[in-house]
């Protein structure tokens, strides 16, 4: 007995060491996202270039999904609420489960699946194979030029795809809103303006802000656990992914509360 809580209570005092630092770190690197100095012309460069791959080389993907994504869902949400009768409730279904809860969902999966992984293997590769170390030695502040702009990029890209995948699968609810009812462009337009909520507005951005932040801050981190041994790399890459599917289930979830209260 004594055995067992001794090994429970080693295990929470390591756990509560690890968070610690993770917290640690979070606090570090957001406070650097404030610094002026953070921004020289290096970072910028860096900035850009990842802004590029985070959110225009996925754009062509990106289209195909959510012009699939907004045929199917609206294709079943239109038939479901002319089936039972619920057309009042069509702005309110579509403002709320479409912008609010599908748009950063799917967003965020996309750019989790792609840029996080990419993000958490490079900085891996670039420990095992000594350059965090190199930048060290000359004096560039990593944090600066390779970590914030990581993150600025996947923030970025977060809350313009997600608002761009909102825009489409909504254009796409006005065809099939003249197929279903016959609704007109005015109409359609004037349902959504109703039922739009600054709130919910609000919530979204901020979400998708929040997604951003530790999308690549989490893969930042775990990159960071891998050792000089090449095998290390998958490992650091696979606990990453596992805590980035974690946070975003997380961040899902405690977006629901506002909306519960």
């Amino acid at each position: 007995m004594e055995k067992t809580i001794e090994i429970i209570g080693r295990a929470a005092m390591l756990a509560g060491a690890s968070f610690g630092k993770e917290l640690a770190f979070s606090f570090k690197v957001f406070v650097n996202l404030f610094r002026r100095d953070t921004y020289n012309s290096a970072s910028r460069t860096v900035l850009v270039n990842q802004i590029y791959f985070t959110s225009v080389q996925i754009l062509p993907l990106f289209i195909v999904v959510a012009i699939t994504s907004g045929v199917l869902i609206n294709g079943i949400l239109f038939q479901m609420v002319k089936s039972l009768g619920l057309t009042d409730y069509l702005g309110k279904l579509l403002t709320g489960f479409v912008v609010t809860e599908l748009a950063p969902f799917v967003t965020v999966m996309l750019i989790a699946l792609r840029s996080s992984s990419a993000i958490n293997t490079e900085i891996a590769v670039m420990k095992v194979n000594g350059e965090l170390h190199a930048l060290d030695v000359f004096g560039i502040d990593r944090i600066a030029y390779l970590f914030i702009p990581r993150i600025i990029s996947v923030g970025v890209s977060m809350v313009l795809l997600t608002s761009l995948f909102a825009l489409v699968v909504l254009s796409v609810g006005l065809l099939v809103s003249g197929l279903v009812f016959g609704t007109d462009a005015d109409t359609y337009i004037e349902i959504l303006l109703s039922s739009a909520d600054l709130p919910d507005i609000i919530l979204v951005l901020f979400k998708s802000a929040a997604f951003g932040f530790f999308i690549s801050l989490i893969p930042i981190r775990s990159g960071l656990t891998a050792t000089r041994e090449l095998s290390s790399i998958p490992v650091a890459v696979l606990n990453g992914m596992i805590r980035v599917f974690l946070v975003i289930i997380t961040i899902e979830a405690l977006s629901l509360i506002p909306r519960l209260i």
